[in-house]
């Protein structure tokens, strides 16, 4: 017999078979008080709150260790149940601050939403502070011992849901409390701040230093910020997952769910997961860009077995751009059934991937096997063929039309004499580079910009045989866009860097390009939250060169043929939610609509339009896959007395003395001891999203 009947409070139900009574009740929907109770953690009895009487038992036996047997009857909500309760409550509140009771945050508060449910309003008993130091030098965790209630959850879930046994009871008595061997820090501890004691403590003794959160969806975001931080919503905590445990085709296969191009995306995404990896606060966050990067050079194909393309709905789609949004739009838009043609003004596809994204970042091999993946899926790509008139397009018969053109068009610098022979636009440069064109730059080179093409431009100057370049910015390396690693290594390779200058004047004598700077001081911030840098007077200085490379932006060049409204940087005005533009049946989406993006940015826009229209053309909007099936999250991670102080894995690199004479891809990447050494480095930050939620009171609380 696998279940046994027993009343409760007058009902008659059925429970399993060894079953507490506490669990009994729970099921039946049949509330007890209980603050040491919790649905995943072995009973334990501490608090006496979930007391009930049983008929034929004397005393008054806890709920949470009592188990059912047949044709027991039991009581859960007398008056003498009541009163017991109060008092068992108010001696737990006795050394708990008497702020409990009228604390505004009650709804949050378990041991106040159970206060107010037996009838505790005020405290007799003589009141007395313990006066323990609140921890707030940890890293994650604000652990307040004052309001700690010896519940003991918090040491059971280290210890029972993680094996970790970072925490414990200390002394003995009424010194008893919670803490670490030796009063030691959570890091020295072994503590792999996964977060599960905060979840399950019942009165805010332990609470999280990112503060709260008003509904499930914002607590995923604050509590899994890498996967929230990623434009495209890659699943990131997933994927790192699987490289730990050696799956790296299926690690792959997640990335895949959300984006095209994980080899890409794994040499050039400015990784805005890892500025939001919560490893970060401890000492340094995950090397997400790499692990990326190191399933997608481990990919076995395994994806292509659930990924489907759906049957032909007969409407065409007409992109104008194969740069990344254009793609990304492309590929989900032909898995959707509709046939899709994609026109590329250059002659090979790929945007600013291709052209704009030097060969040591990103190999040509690698973007066309990605973009050959886009085409097997039905993506028609023409190249050399630039779309000159929209209307034309839906004369023909495209039902709808994306301009997805990027950012091509460089920006002037402004000042006196850069329209002339040594001058030149950054885009244009890396362009030609890119296309193998032949390009003279002399022996000392300018670059003026402080971003990511400036650092590139720079970095590729090197490989052209410039004996000296340096970059001109109007900042300080704080405020420079670029990314950190792009700076570093661009200083590593011998680039040098002129702050807080900036062009006022170009001249030329004798084949030499003269460029007059003028000093620069910070004032207060700007529209990009960075200060404002501010010319000082009298303070200019002249610098020559063979050429300079102006850096300092791009914005779409966008045919007045097509008649369509723009704004601010002549981007393209959109529904932010449609993506539609001015005209019926055309969309926009990249850096066309948000100005010079980084690449997932992009993507994230493609996948966006590819919704939009799918909707438009009738469709659900429904782009997503699943392209391996999920795997259940173990929520055992085991001591490692070291774990805080793992160090992040370093990208092993080409040495020095091969890469400036080549376009040879610089970083090496991960060994698959080094990938899975540094994927464990990881919190598993959703395994607490997946501890069961305490039974609450039900009733309202004033």
């Amino acid at each position: 017999m696998d279940t046994v009947t027993l009343t409760i409070d007058g009902r008659e139900i059925e429970a399993k078979k060894g079953a507490t009574v506490l669990e009994a009740a729970t099921a039946a929907g049949i509330y007890i008080p209980a603050l040491c109770a919790h649905p995943d953690l072995t009973p334990f009895g501490a608090c006496r709150l979930c007391i009930v009487e049983i008929e034929k038992m004397r005393g008054f036996p806890p709920a949470c260790t009592t188990p059912v047997t047949e044709g027991m009857v039991v009581r859960t909500n007398t008056p003498k149940l009541q009163e017991l309760r109060r008092n068992m409550l108010e001696l737990i509140l006795s050394e708990h601050p008497y702020s409990c009771l009228t604390c505004p945050n009650n709804l949050k508060c378990e041991l106040q939403r159970v206060a107010h449910y037996v009838g505790l309003d005020k405290i007799t008993f003589p009141y007395t502070y313990r006066e323990l130091p609140v921890h707030n030098e940890d890293p994650l965790i604000v652990r307040d011992y004052n309001l700690c209630i010896l519940c003991g959850r918090c040491v059971r879930a280290c210890q029972e849901m993680r094996g970790v046994s970072a925490i414990a009871f200390t002394y003995r008595g009424s010194q008893a409390v919670i803490g670490t061997a030796f009063d030691r820090s959570l890091k020295d501890s072994g503590c792999k701040f996964c977060g599960a004691c905060i979840e399950v403590c019942p009165t805010g003794a332990l609470r999280d230093r990112d503060g709260q959160w008003e509904s499930e969806a914002e607590k995923e975001a604050v509590l899994v910020p890498c996967k929230h931080a990623c434009p495209a919503g890659i699943d990131v905590p997933r994927y790192v997952a699987l490289i730990a445990e050696g799956k790296f085709a299926e690690a792959v296969a997640v990335i895949r769910e959300k984006v095209p191009f994980p080899g890409a995306l794994g040499r050039v995404c400015v990784h805005p997961c890892e500025e939001a990896c919560r490893r970060g606060q401890i000492n340094e966050p995950i090397a997400i860009k790499s692990l990326k990067r190191f399933a997608a050079d481990h990919d076995a194909g395994i994806w292509r077995q659930n990924s489907k393309v759906r049957p032909p709905t007969g409407k065409r789609v007409a992109i104008a751009g194969s740069g990344p949004a254009g793609l990304t739009a492309a590929y989900y838009l032909a898995k959707l059934g509709h046939k899709v043609t994609v026109f590329e003004a250059l002659a090979e596809p790929g945007g600013m991937m291709r052209v704009g994204i030097p060969e040591y970042r990103l190999p040509k091999e690698i973007l066309r096997a990605e973009i050959t993946e886009i085409e097997n899926v039905g993506v028609d790509i023409k190249v050399d063929t630039k779309v000159e008139s929209l209307d034309k397009l839906l004369k023909d018969g495209y039902n709808a039309v994306l301009l997805a053109l990027g950012a091509h068009d460089g920006i002037k610098m402004r000042v006196e004499g850069e329209e002339g022979p040594g001058v030149i636009d950054c885009v244009s440069f890396l362009r030609e580079v890119s296309f193998g064109k032949a390009v003279r730059l002399g022996n000392k080179v300018a670059v003026v910009g402080g971003g990511n093409a400036a650092i590139d431009a720079s970095r590729v100057a090197l490989r052209l045989d410039a004996k000296e370049v340096t970059i001109i910015y109007r900042r300080t390396r704080a405020e420079m866009p670029a990314s950190a690693e792009e700076i570093e290594d661009a200083i590593e390779e011998g680039v040098k860097i002129q702050f807080l200058a900036a062009p006022s004047k170009i001249s030329r004598e004798n084949g030499t390009v003269k460029m007059e700077c003028i000093r620069m001081q910070l004032g207060e911030p700007d529209a990009s939250g960075r200060r404002r840098p501010e010319p000082v007077e009298g303070s200019e200085f002249v610098m020559e060169f063979d050429t300079v490379i102006a850096a300092i932006g791009q914005r779409p060049d966008i045919p007045a043929e097509f008649t369509l409204q723009t704004g601010r940087g002549n981007t393209l005005v959109v529904d932010s939610n449609t993506l539609t533009t001015s005209k019926e049946g055309i969309f926009a989406a990249g850096d066309v609509v948000s100005g010079p993006d980084a690449v997932i940015g992009a993507i994230a826009g493609g996948r966006k339009a590819a919704e939009a229209i799918d909707k438009y053309l009738g469709g659900n909007g429904v782009i997503d896959e699943v392209l391996v099936e999920p795997e259940e999250l173990i929520p055992y991670l085991g001591h490692d007395e070291d774990f805080a102080y793992s160090s992040r894995a370093r990208m092993p690199k080409l040495p020095m003395g091969q890469q400036l004479d080549n376009f040879s891809e610089i970083e090496l990447g991960f060994s698959e001891e080094t990938a899975i050494a540094e994927a464990k480095r990881c919190l598993k930050c959703p395994l607490r999203l997946q501890i069961s939620s305490p039974c609450l009171p039900p009733v309202s609380i004033k």
